[in-house]
């Protein structure tokens, strides 16, 4: 158990640099970042799995040491605990005064029947009668060892067996499942396919073919935000309306989607986790041709009232490529040192500010890029910024023009696929039963030594003995003897009165 708790402890310490680094499984971006702004620190923290903390050989090593160690400890514990439960009760000490509790009466009956309403009055515990010890101050007598509580030790048995099927149930659906992350426009559709994903993240043993073959359409989104009081643009509810196939020969079903509500689809789950806004764009070239018209999702720059930035390259425009640089106001109004700003999450007056440039977008040097930001060190402005609405264009000087149509709601969702979900959970909560156990049972012994003495009475004594001794045990051994001492009184007053007559 030492050596198990060290383990846990540097399973905890070598997580830190997982939560104080970029990782790789969830921005390389980041990672390249990080190494290209220190590069002498980067590499060698590189060479090190840092930036891959959590399938790195060291903190996998860590992980199979816990489990074994565990293992090696909970097995022979059970098997132990087994034993002791099938075992009979400890023998009765010689000397019960010495115990926690103790107590000490006589009585009239005999001591046969002490031992039987003794053992009557012990419900729930696990009883053994034996005679007198030998070589006593007299054979007549006997014994009763009594005890209860081994629910206590079984969670805490339970308790380690479920956290050991939990590691398992964790390491089965790591090496066994997937997730992916993707932004859906209202209107557009997704197919469970490696490359509609913008990031994912497969188990160990998970490829292209293993993905569940079904898809889905977005038909409809709405946010409601709260619009007065004090919590005034809060989000309220966010929902969208589905329509999903379970693979490309299964019929159309429709489906209500939530958040904290996927849509399980062939033992995948799809999670609604946010929004946001989609403005839609349509760009001319100097022959009037459109060049451009979709939606271009906007990242929320995390303020309550949703200013997002995005970014519009086109490409197939002429020799010249276009860029803009934009931000979204989905309630436009004027601050009081004049700048625009949104005072309402939800689209009352969508406005966007647009800065143009021409140039080279660089799409054709081989070097990936961001479809949320420009590079502009081949690029140069053109004329000043503008603000649109709904339906205003923007002329160019070269004879192009950008329209701002409109905008949509885009939804961010996950899809999860991990078979080892639900012995997961049952290990968990079978944990969580144990932990109950272990907490809320109080193992306890009691004895009752009965011994007939030389005028014809009784003496009984009651010895008692509880895991951690606390006034209410004490009381119940109390309450036990008490119990024990009346009903022997009452048994013994008819055959009393029997003898004389």
């Amino acid at each position: 158990m030492r050596t198990a708790l060290i383990l846990l402890f540097l399973l905890a310490v070598g997580a830190i640099p997982g939560s104080i680094l970029p990782q790789n499984s969830v921005s390389s971006g980041q990672v390249s970042d990080y190494i290209a702004e220190h590069p002498e620190l980067g590499p060698w923290l590189d060479r090190l799995y840092l930036f891959d903390v959590y399938s790195s050989p060291w903190y996998a090593a860590i992980y199979l040491l816990l489990f074994v160690s565990l293992t090696g400890c909970v097995l022979p514990r059970a098997k132990a605990h087994y034993r002791a439960m099938r075992a009979r009760p400890p023998k009765t000490p010689r000397h019960l005064s010495r115990l926690p509790y103790s107590a000490t009466f006589t009585t009239a009956a005999a001591p046969e029947t002490v031992l039987q309403r003794a053992r009557a009055h012990l419900k729930g515990y696990r009883a053994d009668t034996s005679p007198a010890e030998p070589g006593g101050q007299t054979a007549a007598g006997g014994s009763v060892a009594a005890e209860k509580g081994y629910l206590r030790e079984t969670g805490n048995v339970l308790f380690h067996l479920a956290l050991l099927a939990l590691l398992i149930a964790l390491g089965a659906g790591s090496f066994l499942g997937y997730r992916g992350n993707m932004l859906v426009v209202e209107g557009d559709g997704f197919a469970n396919t490696v490359p509609s994903y913008d990031a994912f993240y497969p188990g160990s043993s998970v490829d292209a073919a293993d993905l569940q073959p079904f898809s889905f359409t977005v038909d409809d989104f709405q946010a409601t935000f709260i619009e007065e009081g004090r919590l005034t643009g809060q989000a309220q509810s966010y929902s969208a309306d589905l329509t999903y196939r379970a693979s490309p020969e299964s019929p159309e079903r429709s489906h209500h989607l939530q958040v904290n509500h996927p849509l399980p689809v062939n033992g995948a789950q799809v999670y609604l986790l946010g929004h946001g806004y989609a403005p839609n764009f349509r760009v001319t070239d100097a022959e009037g041709q459109v060049v451009f018209d979709q939606a271009v999702p906007f990242l929320n720059r995390g303020e309550s009232n949703f200013t997002s930035d995005g970014v519009i390259k086109v490409p197939d425009i002429g020799p010249e490529q276009l860029g803009f640089r934009a931000v979204f106001l989905p309630s436009a109004a004027t601050a009081d040192n004049g700048d625009l700003v949104s005072d309402f999450p939800g689209p009352r007056n969508p406005t966007v500010t647009l800065e143009a440039y021409q140039g080279d977008l660089g799409l054709d040097s081989g070097q990936p890029q961001s479809v949320y930001q420009l590079y502009t060190q081949q690029m140069e402005q053109i004329d000043s910024s503008e603000s649109l609405q709904p339906g205003d264009t923007w002329e160019l000087p070269d004879g192009s023009s950008i329209t701002f149509t409109g905008v949509s709601d885009y939804i961010s969702m996950q899809v999860t696929s991990n078979p080892a979900r639900l012995p997961a959970l049952l290990s968990a909560a079978v944990a969580v039963l144990g932990l109950l156990c272990t907490l809320f049972v109080q193992p306890r012994r009691v004895w009752v030594r009965a011994r007939a003495g030389g005028d014809g009475t009784t003496t009984v004594e009651v010895g008692g003995l509880a895991k951690t001794d606390t006034p209410a045990t004490n009381a119940d051994f109390h309450e036990f003897t008490l119990r024990l001492s009346d009903d022997l009184r009452e048994r013994a007053a008819p055959e009393q009165g029997s003898e004389k007559e």
